[in-house]
């Protein structure tokens, strides 16, 4: 190797050496490190601000004469005695400060003690940080016992629902409202977001719940059988008809409530034949010439906006102001995010019992549905979980056994014979970690977020700060 070689690698080493210095000198954590006798070589500024001692007093001096001035005991003298590793506890003289300490022996190649070195976390910094996620954590056992109060105060639960997010809560609020009266309902949201379900809950918690809850999908059914499927039919009215008659299911619903599901797809011929069954409160059936009463709580439901379909003379505007007297809009699930992993768990603890499985999701799965978009909302999330749990191989679902799920869009992984999997697995962590620290600004909020211990989210961090630099900054 020439002398510029050479020199360039001097540099190179140089900087490496800055580098670690430069990292030593700003970890939280202190670091203390003695020579194979005990005396004192190297301390950070984490040190000297716990025990208020200056590096300049204490460079050179050995453990004994510390434990005589400055500290209650020494790791470094322990080491020596036993040749293992010590744990201890200290106090600072000078700060009266306590500190775990953890001092640990470092050997040459031949097996000789070279240095002792030692590192500490500020005891009482870790009293606070526990004292400070105690009572974050009472707080949020309070809200959650606020929310279960509410829950029982206005949200009888006559059904099992899952509502944690606010906007949640405020619609079954309202619909518990619409509950005890009468008034025809119309319940608008995409498709998947349970429209059926807080319709059953309307009528569940109604004067009429001991009553039949009839459910009609407009859109399943043929225009030519639509009439004698909701109004019926009297004995010989047209070919094939039964000879005992029919009654429709308007008459089946007498007294409790029927669900007119996707009633955007009503025909406009049937709109006019339903607005009058909602003017007059009865039902003439198919061949017959006497109407009959009836008793029915309307509720009605779709995804589609029957407003623009008003406009476009798809959908008539006195049907449309009868049905929607007391409208009821739920929210798509990528607005209520809260609901995300409380349904997620209800619908794998129910998996679980159905098949006796002992099946979890993985952290990291865990975040990715938080985070999807979920285009079929609950619907979506529910069938995901179903195949995840019937497809996963172990115990514990992990990101790749979610299917169809993508962070922002679907990730695509093209097969490749030199790839290597712990690199991308690490990157996909990285990228998650930084990400988190960014939105959050803070350590703890980061590794809450990503359902990570605190200590082990940190020391990912400073992992990848290192080795993808700007990590920690990102």
């Amino acid at each position: 190797m020439d002398r510029e070689a050479l020199l360039l690698e001097l540099q190179k080493t140089r900087r490496l050496c800055h580098r670690f210095e430069d990292i030593i000198e700003n970890l939280p954590d202190t670091i203390y490190v003695t020579d194979a006798q005990a005396r004192t070589m190297r301390v950070n500024k984490a040190y000297e601000e716990l025990s208020g001692l200056k590096r300049e007093e204490i460079l050179g001096l050995h453990m004994g004469d510390m434990e005589k001035q400055y500290i209650s005991q020494s790791g470094s003298l322990q080491v020596l005695k036993t040749g293992q590793e010590a744990n201890i506890e200290l106090v600072f003289q000078r700060t009266n400060r306590h500190a775990f300490i953890c001092s640990k022996p470092i050997y040459d190649e031949n097996g000789n003690l070279e240095m002792i070195i030692s590192n500490s976390r500020n005891f009482e910094e870790i009293q606070r940080l526990e004292e400070r996620l105690a009572a974050a954590e009472q707080l949020a056992d309070k809200y959650q016992a606020e929310i279960r109060a509410l829950k029982e105060q206005f949200l009888p639960p006559a059904i099992d629902m899952v509502a944690e997010d606010k906007k949640m809560l405020d619609v079954l609020t309202r619909a518990y409202k619409v509950a005890k009266v009468d008034s025809t309902t119309l319940i608008l949201g995409e498709t998947g977001v349970g429209k059926e379900e807080v319709a059953k809950y309307i009528h569940e918690n109604s004067s009429r719940a001991k009553q039949r809850f009839v459910k009609v999908n407009c859109g399943a059914l043929s225009e030519n059988l639509i009439e004698s499927e909701l109004f019926g039919y009297e004995k010989g009215a047209f070919t094939g008809a039964s000879k005992t008659g029919k009654m429709g299911l308007f008459e089946v619903a007498n007294h409790g409530t029927i669900f007119l599901d996707e009633i955007g797809e009503l025909p406009l011929d049937m709109q006019v034949k339903l607005l009058r069954v909602l003017q007059d409160q009865q039902v003439t059936r198919i061949g017959g010439t006497e109407p009959v009463k009836i008793d029915v709580r309307i509720l009605a439901a779709t995804n589609r906006d029957l407003l623009d379909m008003v406009e476009h003379k798809q959908f008539r505007q006195d049907l449309y102001y009868r049905l929607n007297i007391v409208p009821i809009h739920i929210p798509p699930l990528r607005e209520r995010r809260n609901d995300i992993i409380p349904l997620a768990k209800r619908f794998l603890d129910g998996l679980n019992q159905k098949y006796h499985f002992e099946k979890k999701l993985s952290n990291l799965a865990y975040q990715f549905l938080t985070e999807y978009s979920w285009p079929g909302n609950v619907r979506e999330l529910k069938n995901v979980i179903e195949q995840a749990v019937i497809m996963s191989e172990d115990n514990l679902i992990s990101l790749d056994d979610l299917p169809l799920i993508g962070y922002g869009k679907t990730r695509t992984f093209q097969p490749d014979e030199n790839v290597n999997l712990k690199e991308v697995l690490e990157q996909i962590e990285y990228e998650y970690i930084s990400r988190a620290y960014t939105h959050h600004n803070s350590v703890r909020q980061a590794a809450r977020s990503l359902h990570m211990n605190y200590s082990t989210f940190e020391r990912k961090r400073m992992y990848y700060a290192e080795k993808y630099p700007g990590a920690a900054s990102r």
